[in-house]
């Protein structure tokens, strides 16, 4: 069960500011990589993965494709900036409006950068959060926002002019498929085809599950006591197959390797009490706080996360609190870059009992 105590003071550190990486390593696969065990640290790199790994272990990465999500509005003669969460079943788009105080429901915006695409407000939250009906659906509706999006990139990404060329490629993980979220499953970022080869040749099986990455991903935790704070849902997919790959691989002793705290979340989401994984079509707010019970992930890569974030909570539940402080506290002397386009760390869990 969560700690009910924990607050936002318990997750937070200084990081200083020349600490957050604003370009991806070259090659991916070149970044740095730190491996927290229980009981010590090791500074490798991600080419050093297939040595942390052994044959049968199942690797499960996010094949989720990031699409422009940030797009510019006119309302009248109000310029009104949105960036795009996820399409509801209702046909609508969740989506953040700025400069949105005068926008109410049945307000038409007319979409930038692109010919005859036009959005109805058909709900308006006190939290800024907007429901959309755009005029197209479907494949036009994604190449109209191709035409006219940008990338919306993590804010703490020096971009004064916005996202660059570069970053249309940077910002894709190798394992991109399904196109649906706003942000990059970060981990995925650091795995190269040659970085697969070597680890298919090792004998690692490797499947894929899709998580589409919301706007929450970039929103603060706004409430002091942590177990208070809501999850944005973001939709997932784990196919039968796949679903199927990783409950053999677990049969035959292998291991389960989270690429991502994306792709946990949802292997987390969609497993039975017993650790088996079923198959999964839909939407899941899983919030992992410490003292939640890991059912399935075995070991998790990921990147260095935010002070006071969801995902730092995540990875002091799988790894420990006071050893995930020790960590980070290495990493910043060590010179690791952190956050989406930094360095990476492999993730053993705290010993249980």
């Amino acid at each position: 069960m969560p700690d009910t105590a924990l607050t936002l003071a318990d997750f937070d550190y200084h990081l200083p500011p020349n600490r957050v990486a604003h370009q991806p390593a070259r090659p991916r696969d070149a970044a740095r990589m730190l491996h927290i065990r229980p009981d010590s640290l090791a500074d490798l790199t991600i080419r050093d993965l297939s040595g942390l790994l052994r044959s049968g272990d199942m690797l499960v990465a996010n094949d989720t494709k990031v699409f422009p999500a940030q797009l510019q509005a006119r309302s009248g003669n109000a310029s009104v900036g949105i960036t795009l969460d996820r399409p509801c079943p209702d046909g609508t788009w969740k989506a953040l409006a700025r400069n949105s105080r005068r926008l109410k429901p049945g307000d038409t915006l007319t979409i930038e950068g692109t010919a005859n695409l036009t959005a109805q407000v058909s709900e308006k939250s006190a939290d800024g959060s907007i429901a959309l009906i755009f005029n197209k659906a479907g494949d036009a509706l994604m190449q109209a926002f191709d035409q006219a999006g940008a990338l919306a990139l993590p804010p703490y990404i020096n971009r004064p002019a916005g996202p660059t060329p570069e970053d249309a490629f940077d910002y894709q993980t190798v394992f991109a498929r399904h196109q649906g979220a706003v942000a990059a499953p970060t981990a995925g970022l650091h795995f190269t085809p040659a970085l697969l080869a070597d680890l298919a040749q090792a004998g690692i099986g490797r499947v894929t599950v899709t998580l589409h990455v919301g706007i929450g991903t970039f929103l603060p935790v706004r409430v002091d006591r942590v177990t208070d704070h809501r999850m944005h849902a973001e939709r997932g997919e784990i196919t039968a197959a796949a679903a199927a790959a990783i409950n053999e691989a677990r049969r035959n002793g292998g291991r389960v390797i989270a690429v991502g705290t994306t792709s946990l979340r949802l292997l987390e989401s969609a497993a039975r009490q017993d650790g088996t994984i079923q198959p999964f079509h839909g939407e899941t707010d899983l919030f992992i706080l410490p003292g939640y019970r890991f059912r399935v992930v075995d070991r998790l890569l990921t990147n260095f996360h935010l002070p006071r974030s969801t995902l730092l909570m995540l990875v002091s539940a799988f790894a420990g609190r006071e050893r995930i402080k020790s960590a980070y506290a290495h990493a910043i002397e060590a010179g690791y870059r952190f956050h989406s386009y930094g360095d990476a760390c492999f993730l053993e869990p705290q010993p249980t009992g």
